[in-house]
């Protein structure tokens, strides 16, 4: 779902619980590559903080939001 760009917020939400249940569940000496879980879990949550792409079928169905801060 996030290579297409469909639920984006979603499927990142999704992406960090799992990678984040990985890490905790496994002691921390079973693991070979530990903060790969880690950064997979910042990316899902960034990813799911900053929605879709401008090609992705969620811009398309839904039309892409601009976060735009005014002074």
């Amino acid at each position: 779902m996030l290579m297409i760009g469909l639920w984006t917020p979603v499927a990142g939400i999704v992406v960090a619980a799992a990678q984040l249940w990985i890490f905790l569940s496994q002691p921390f000496s079973q693991h070979r590559y530990p903060f790969a879980h880690i950064l997979l879990v910042v990316l899902g949550a960034a990813l799911a903080m900053l929605g879709p792409g401008a090609w992705s079928i969620d811009a398309r169905l839904f039309g892409r939001k601009r976060v735009i801060r005014e002074p």
